[in-house]
C-alpha cells in the first residue's frame, strides 16, 4: 500500500472513531446489559418465568375476560410475544361492524399478564430492563432523530472497521500476540486497542451491520417503496411478511362456541417442537372469524424454521399453512438471521454472557482508541493551548463514558428501593444521577481519578444491588436459587461477579500507581 493511500486509510480511521466515540460507547454499554433485558425486567418485578418463546396463556380464558371489558365482535385481536416475561402485547382493532358502538371503533394495545389476566400500559410496564435497551439505540431522543443518529453511528463504526482492518491488514496476527505494557504509554494503548479490537472484530461487524439495517433501514427502503409500489406501503409490507392476510366481515354471529386453545394445540401437534409467538384472530365472533398461529421451531432443531397455520373457526378448516421443517423463504431467512444475531436470543446464558464481554471489550476498543489519539497529541512539539484543549475533551470523553458504570449500578438499587417506578422517574434519575457524576469527575481534572473512582462507585454500588433486592423484597440470592426462580438469581449474581471484578481492577490501578 502506497505511503498516501495509508495515511488517507489511517486519518479516516482516526476521525470517524473519534467522532462517533461517545455515542458508539453509550450504544455499547447499554447494548451489553440489554442482552440480559428479559432478565432484568423479572428480577425487577420478583416474577420468574419459564424461559421460552412459547406464549404460556390460557387463551380461552383471556378472551372471555377481555369481551367482559370490552365487546370484541368484529374485532381483530392479536396476541404477541415480544420478551421472555410474564406478559404478552395485545392489539385490539376498532369492530368491522359499521353498526357498531363508538367505543366498539376505538383501537387499544396494552400488556396482558398471563397468569392475572391484568393489564398494563406501556408507561405502567416501563422497567429499567427496558430503558436500557431503549437507550442502546438512543429511543429517548425524540422519534426519528434518536434512531437515526444510532443508525448513522453504527455505519460510520462499519467504516471505521473495515478502515482498521486495512491499515492493520499485514501485522494484524503478530500484533495480535504484541503486548508491551512496560514501553511508552501510546504502545500500551496501541497493544491493547489492536490485541482487543482483533479479538471482538466479529462481533463488531455483525453490530455495526445489524444495527444500521435496523435504524435507518426505513432510509433505505423509502425509495423501493416510492418505485416499485408507487407508494403502496402496505402492499410493500405485505410483500415482505409484516401483515397478516385480510378477511371480510360477514355480519353474522358465529355464536361463539369455539375452543381457541385447541388450535393453538392442534398447530403443535403438526410440527414438533414448534413455539407459539404470535395468534391473529380476525372478525371475532363472525361467521368468518379466522386464526393465525405463527412462531418457530426451537433453535437447537431448526434456525430458521418460521412457520404459520391458519384456520377458518366456523368449519375448522386448515386454510393455510407454512410448514417450518421446509426451506425457509430468502425474506423471511434473512430477516430472522438478522434479528437473531443482534438479540443473541436463540442460544443459552453462556451466549448472552459471551456477548455482554464482547460488548464490554467493544468499550475498551473505543476507550482505547481515544487514548491513542489523545496520548500521540500529548507531545512538545504540540503547542501547550491545543495539548490543554486535548487534555478537556478526554476528561469530558472520559467523564461521560465511564460514569455510566455507577449510574446504571445506582438505577438498579433505586428502582428495587422506589416500587412501583415510572418511565420519568427512571429517566429523571438516570440522566440527572449521570449528569451530576460527569460534573463532578470533570471538575476533578485528573483522568487517572476518573478511571479510578468510576471504578470504585460502580463496584460498591453494584455490591449493594442484590442486598437492596434481599431487603426490598426477602428474596435473598440464596432463596432465588433454592427455589429455582434462575432469573432473579442471575441478576443478584451477575452483580456480585461484575462488581468483584471491577473492584480487583480499582486495586491493581491503585497499586500500580504507588
Amino acid at each position: 500500500m502506497k505511503n498516501r493511500t495509508y495515511n488517507i486509510l489511517f486519518h479516516t480511521h482516526t476521525i470517524s472513531g473519534i467522532v462517533i466515540s461517545v455515542v458508539l460507547y453509550i450504544i455499547f454499554f447499554a447494548g451489553s446489559f440489554s442482552f440480559f433485558r428479559d432478565e432484568i425486567v423479572n428480577w425487577e418485578r420478583n416474577q420468574s418465568v419459564t424461559i421460552t418463546d412459547d406464549i404460556q396463556l390460557d387463551l380461552n380464558t383471556a378472551l372471555d375476560t377481555l369481551n367482559g371489558r370490552y365487546n370484541l365482535n368484529g374485532r381483530d385481536i392479536e396476541f404477541k410475544k415480544y420478551y421472555i416475561e410474564q406478559r404478552v402485547g395485545v392489539s385490539i382493532s376498532a369492530s368491522k361492524d359499521s353498526l357498531a358502538s363508538e367505543e366498539a371503533k376505538r383501537t387499544d394495545f396494552f400488556y396482558l399478564d398471563t397468569k392475572a389476566y391484568t393489564q398494563n400500559t406501556y408507561q405502567n410496564s416501563y422497567t429499567l430492563g427496558e430503558f436500557l435497551y431503549r437507550l442502546h439505540f438512543l429511543a429517548q431522543i425524540p422519534y426519528p432523530f434518536g434512531y437515526y443518529l444510532s443508525g448513522f453511528v453504527a455505519f460510520f463504526f462499519l467504516f471505521a472497521i473495515l478502515t482498521g482492518l486495512i491499515i492493520h491488514w499485514k501485522k494484524i496476527v503478530s500484533n495480535f500476540f504484541l503486548f508491551r505494557p512496560f514501553k511508552k504509554l501510546k504502545t500500551l494503548w496501541t497493544d491493547a486497542h489492536t490485541a482487543l479490537g482483533t479479538i471482538g472484530l466479529p462481533f463488531q461487524f455483525v453490530y455495526a451491520v445489524t444495527g444500521a439495517f435496523f435504524m435507518i433501514k426505513l432510509l433505505l427502503i423509502a425509495p423501493n417503496v416510492m418505485v416499485l409500489y408507487d407508494g403502496d406501503q402496505a402492499k410493500f409490507y405485505e410483500d415482505l411478511g409484516y401483515s397478516h392476510p385480510h378477511f371480510e366481515l360477514n355480519g353474522e354471529t358465529l355464536g361463539g362456541n369455539f375452543n381457541l386453545n385447541a388450535y393453538v394445540e392442534r398447530t403443535k401437534q403438526m410440527w414438533s417442537g414448534f413455539n407459539t409467538s404470535e395468534i391473529h384472530i380476525s372478525n371475532y365472533n363472525d361467521t368468518n372469524m379466522h386464526v393465525s398461529i405463527s412462531g418457530h421451531l426451537d433453535y437447537g432443531s431448526k434456525f430458521n424454521g418460521l412457520g404459520e397455520a391458519i384456520y377458518k373457526v366456523n368449519n375448522n378448516d386448515l386454510v393455510f399453512k407454512k410448514d417450518p421443517t421446509l426451506k425457509t423463504s430468502y425474506v423471511d431467512s434473512v430477516k430472522n438471521i438478522l434479528y437473531r444475531i443482534h438479540f443473541a436470543d436463540y442460544g443459552s446464558y453462556a451466549l448472552k454472557i459471551l456477548s455482554f464481554i464482547l460488548g464490554i471489550i467493544s468499550c475498551f476498543v473505543i476507550i482505547s482508541g481515544v487514548m491513542i489519539w489523545f496520548v500521540a497529541r500529548n507531545k512538545n512539539n504540540v503547542s501547550l493551548k491545543k495539548r490543554l484543549f486535548n487534555l478537556r475533551v478526554v476528561r469530558v470523553y472520559l467523564a461521560v463514558c465511564l460514569s455510566m458504570y455507577p449510574i446504571t449500578a445506582a438505577s438498579f438499587i433505586m428502582v428495587k428501593v422506589f416500587q412501583p417506578q415510572t418511565p420519568s422517574f427512571i429517566y429523571n434519575f438516570y440522566f440527572i444521577g449521570w449528569l451530576m457524576l460527569v460534573i463532578y469527575f470533570i471538575r476533578k481534572k485528573d483522568i487517572a481519578f476518573i478511571n479510578k473512582y468510576t471504578l470504585l462507585s460502580g463496584s460498591v454500588l453494584g455490591l449493594m444491588v442484590p442486598v437492596a433486592n434481599g431487603l426490598t423484597t426477602k428474596n435473598w440470592i440464596w432463596s432465588s436459587f433454592a427455589n429455582q426462580q434462575y432469573q432473579i438469581w442471575f441478576i443478584d449474581t451477575f452483580w456480585l461477579i461484575l462488581s468483584f471484578i471491577t473492584l480487583w481492577i480499582f486495586l491493581r490501578l491503585k497499586k500500580s500507581s504507588k
